[in-house]
């Protein structure tokens, strides 16, 4: 445990950030306005470490120490931030076969992420494995469209939580995929799985009728489009009603910027995603004005490397 302790301490111990200047953000100034940072990951899979040098596909490129630099800097010049992971936490590299998640969780808190929603890896050693690391996490995993009555995850999974950043009411729920077929039912247990554009509108229409949210995100890990009738986030955007952004994960596709979706009602909804591995940081920048109504909107993502944060 103490070696451990000391590992996640040398993680984020002695980093200098070279100059932020390939961030296309603070272009200009909004006095009345009052700014909303959305940062966000998908599918990590347990990468801790940055790939090697060697690398075919991804030399030198991402490491929860650069991430967890770059969170800082940006969390050092917003006063309104949100940082939030798709699900797929677990799953890919030896640190978790040696430690079961609870590096993953811990290093998650230590930035400060505020909360997740569960992808199929995350239960890859079993409800049991999933609940004994929870322990070492402080942000809420969230998720709408499953059931855990007779579960060890009974009452430990909230479907939404609202933030208050500024003056702003922030709800952001999750959505998880079908486990059957992609993990083993002997470690789902009773969970079962309902409709997700369903309990996605239950969820989305509350949130903004009724607890009065400014903003409406789901954290989702459908996955981003299929060629069949799958399920996916590209198929709940258009078919939702109250939702602003959707977060994703599971299909692992690198958005340089979100897609862009007319709802049912013709109302705008966002989709983004950054691949996996934790190899890109994605940012979206809210302004509200005065009565809080969304004005404008700035779009980036971060490629984590060694050129981004001077390492």
């Amino acid at each position: 445990m103490a070696d451990r302790r000391e590992f996640i301490k040398g993680i984020f111990g002695g980093i200098a950030l070279a100059g932020l200047s390939s961030l296309p953000i603070d272009l200009f100034a909004k006095e009345d306005m009052t700014r909303l940072t959305i940062l966000h990951t998908n599918d990590v899979h347990s990468r801790i470490d940055p790939f090697p040098p060697n690398d075919p596909k991804y030399p030198n490129m991402g490491g929860v120490a650069r991430r967890a630099a770059l969170i800082k800097k940006i969390r050092s010049t917003e006063k309104n931030v949100l940082l939030l992971d798709a699900g797929d936490i677990f799953q890919g590299t030896p640190y978790f076969n040696l430690y079961g998640g609870e590096l993953e969780f811990k290093l998650m808190s230590e930035m400060g992420y505020d909360a997740s929603t569960l992808g199929n890896h995350d239960f890859d050693n079993g409800i049991d494995g999933l609940v004994k690391q929870m322990p070492n996490m402080n942000f809420p995993f969230l998720n709408a469209n499953y059931s855990f009555n007779d579960t060890l995850l009974e009452n430990k999974v909230n479907e939404y939580k609202i933030f208050r950043r500024g003056n702003l009411q922030i709800g952001v729920f999750g959505i998880g995929i079908e486990l059957r077929g992609l993990v083993d039912p002997k470690l789902t247990g009773n969970i079962l799985y309902n409709d997700p554009l369903v309990n996605a509108n239950r969820i989305s229409t509350l949130l903004k009728n009724e607890e009065k949210c400014d903003l409406v995100i789901c954290l989702s890990h459908l996955g981003y489009k299929y060629n069949d009738k799958k399920v996916s986030d590209s198929v709940l955007a258009k078919e939702s009603s109250n939702i602003d952004l959707i977060i994703g994960g599971h299909t692992h596709t690198f958005l340089d910027e979100p897609t862009l979706i007319i709802n049912k009602d013709g109302k705008e909804v966002l989709i983004a995603q950054v691949g996996w591995a934790g190899i890109k940081l994605g940012r979206i920048d809210y302004y509200f004005d005065s009565k809080k109504r969304k004005k404008d909107l700035m779009l980036s993502t971060v490629k984590i490397s060694e050129n981004t944060i001077g390492l």
